[in-house]
């Protein structure tokens, strides 16, 4: 028997899985259906969401100056509570659970506390805000979730089928289950064990009880500096959804939202003269048409206004204006920035020359134009998150799943990556809910020889908090094409999306992937073949004989299928005919001075083609 089979049997015999009768519309990813008129949970998935909550519990105890606070109101828990705090350092469980029912007991907490009377000396709120709150009881509707969600207090809660969804919502990590003493049990049990283990793990940096005081600081600060140096990435499959029940929430989240593109990204290199924005890349589309289409399709759905800013140099700005008259009849709020040859601060210049400037540090033009006023116009209409889209993925979504992730979890800073192709990873990311890693794990530059020895592509597609934007605008250190940037935001992350949604475009050979039949698109959005049985995309390197859109045009009568394609490889003076289908690995190496033409219809799978003889 497994290891993972006997924790589920354990979690069985906690009678976990019992739902209620009724299972709200936001719960039903937990449950399997129903059975004798009752919804039964999905004990994996209890699992998973317990895991995360744990690890989440153990990661914030490792700072020693941290603190919980314990909300429970059912007198069966009581008993068990008090075992758990009185081994670990906690706030009381007994004045918690008073405290919460006179309201305020968090944002109340800076008046006065203390009264003195005869007999007694009444506490009427914690002497310390908690870093955490978790809840046993979710069933008693309480200010608890109001006041932590107001202060920005991460909740983990124990939640039922029946929860109501304006309480969902607010809780950071929920552990659906049945609250029964004994799964209220077990999970104390874990706590406990789990915040033991981090004290003792602490403990074992220093000398023992003979650990002087320097030794205890030193360990602290290098503990402290190590954490500045992680990133929490959480996989977009682990996102919570958006209720499609409540249009007006939704709503009232995208009107928050606003969406910055700069079109400084140029397509010399592929033979465009302008913006790789103005690029066909597959039926007439081009990556402004798709980001539009996208807001465009929010808007329709929600009824919400998402504004659309483009940053656009001097030399584009007139291609980029021109093209934005074909989209004056949707409902698209469209603002476009001319820049001038440079921004404004001269530290954001790029020392590459012109066109390299023109194509890097999309990041730092952003902090630019909120330099510009824009910010306090933006903060004045009610906005709050911005995207930062990066020029050179044509995949980019305006995801509203990432940005209701970001408010419910306070987040000011997230930061868009994705796997390497290494298989193993992908694999890894996809099972697990979580994981903390070093800044080294992470790399910008995503060329197949670069990628190496790195576990994460920084897609450099941001989500930020324009209020702490607000806060850290005149930090001249601040640079968000850096990831480390988000050791100056008070709440960050990274979140793991699929490689479909990112795809670059600078050669013809990533527009040969766009515009061949692993892709389509819809409302804007790149949209992966379901045939593709691998996780990762095949490897495409044409030669320099297609290294201009107008060749790359010419030699190919259509895009050959490339469903089953692991890696293509051309060189040399080759010409293609139409439907073609391309298997396994693939390579073409015309020789010098010789003209190789593939002929209609063939089906090439796993060959070396030299000449004609070779087909």
């Amino acid at each position: 028997m497994t290891i993972h089979s006997v924790v589920i049997q354990k979690l069985l015999t906690t009678n976990a899985h019992i739902g209620r009768q009724v299972t709200t519309h936001h719960f039903k990813q937990f449950t399997y259906g129903f059975r004798n008129r009752q919804s039964i949970i999905d004990s994996d998935k209890t699992l998973i969401c317990l895991r995360n909550a744990l690890n989440f519990l153990s990661c914030l105890s490792r700072d020693p100056s941290s603190s919980f606070l314990f909300i429970n109101t059912n007198p069966l828990f009581q008993p068990i509570i008090d075992e758990m705090t009185s081994r670990v350092t906690s706030l009381s469980p007994e004045r918690a659970s008073s405290l919460w029912k006179m309201r305020g007991f968090l944002t109340n907490s800076c008046s006065p506390k203390k009264f003195r009377s005869r007999h007694k000396k009444l506490v009427f709120a914690p002497t310390k805000m908690p870093d955490c709150v978790v809840i046993f009881d979710t069933e008693r509707k309480s200010s608890v979730f109001l006041e932590a969600e107001r202060l920005g207090i991460p909740i983990v809660a124990l939640v039922d089928s029946g929860i109501p969804w304006e309480y969902y919502k607010k809780v950071t990590y929920p552990i659906p289950a049945n609250d029964s003493v004994q799964f209220v049990y077990l999970i104390c049990n874990m706590i406990t064990k789990c915040l033991m283990l981090e004290k003792k793990k602490d403990g074992a940096k220093g000398t023992g009880k003979k650990a002087t005081i320097k030794d205890q600081v030193e360990s602290t600060s290098e503990s402290k500096g190590s954490a500045s140096d992680e990133v929490l990435v959480v996989p977009y499959d682990n996102l919570a959804p958006m209720s499609c029940a409540d249009i007006a929430d939704s709503k009232q989240l995208l009107d928050k939202l606003v969406v910055v593109k700069y079109n400084g990204a140029l397509g010399k290199n592929m033979g465009f003269n302008g913006p790789k924005s103005l690029i066909e890349v597959k039926n007439g589309s081009t990556p402004l048409d798709l980001i539009v289409n996208q807001i465009q399709s929010l808007n329709s759905k929600y009824g919400c206004n998402i504004p659309l800013l483009l940053m656009n140099p001097k030399n584009t700005h007139k291609d980029i204006v021109k093209a934005l008259e074909k989209y004056s009849t949707l409902d698209v709020d469209i603002h476009p920035f001319e820049q001038g040859e440079r921004t404004q601060h001269e530290s954001f210049v790029s020392e590459g020359g012109e066109d390299k400037w023109q194509s890097s540090k999309h990041g730092t033009h952003f902090l630019s134009l909120m330099n510009s006023g824009t910010l306090d116009v933006l903060l004045a209409q009610g906005k709050e998150y911005a995207l930062v889209v990066n020029p050179d993925n044509v995949a980019g979504v305006v995801d509203p799943k990432i940005l209701n992730h970001l408010a419910q979890n306070s987040i000011e800073y997230c930061s868009e990556v994705t796997p390497t192709t290494s298989t193993g990873l992908i694999n890894f990311m996809a099972s697990s809910l979580q994981g903390i890693f070093k800044l080294e794990d992470f790399t910008s530059d995503h060329s197949e020889k670069s990628v190496k020895g790195f576990k994460f592509i920084d897609t450099r597609s941001l989500w930020l908090n324009l209020k702490a934007i607000k806060r850290l605008v005149d930090t001249s250190a601040l640079n968000l094409d850096n990831l480390s940037t988000l050791k100056l935001f008070e709440n960050s992350i990274g979140i793991s999306i699929p490689q479909s949604r990112f795809l670059p475009l600078n050669s013809t050979s990533d527009l040969f992937l766009l515009q061949s039949d692993l892709y389509s698109f819809t409302e804007g959005m790149f949209v992966r073949n379901d045939a593709r049985v691998s996780p990762s995309d095949p490897s495409i390197a044409l030669g320099p004989e297609f290294e201009k859109i107008s060749d790359f045009k010419r030699r190919f009568e259509t895009i050959p299928s490339i469903v089953k394609l692991d890696s293509l490889e051309v060189n040399g003076d080759v010409w293609f005919g139409a439907d073609i289908v391309l298997k396994g690995k693939v390579v073409i190496d015309a020789s010098p001075g010789l003209t190789l033409r593939i002929p209609d219809g063939v089906v090439l799978e796993d060959e070396e083609i030299n000449d004609p003889t070779d087909i």
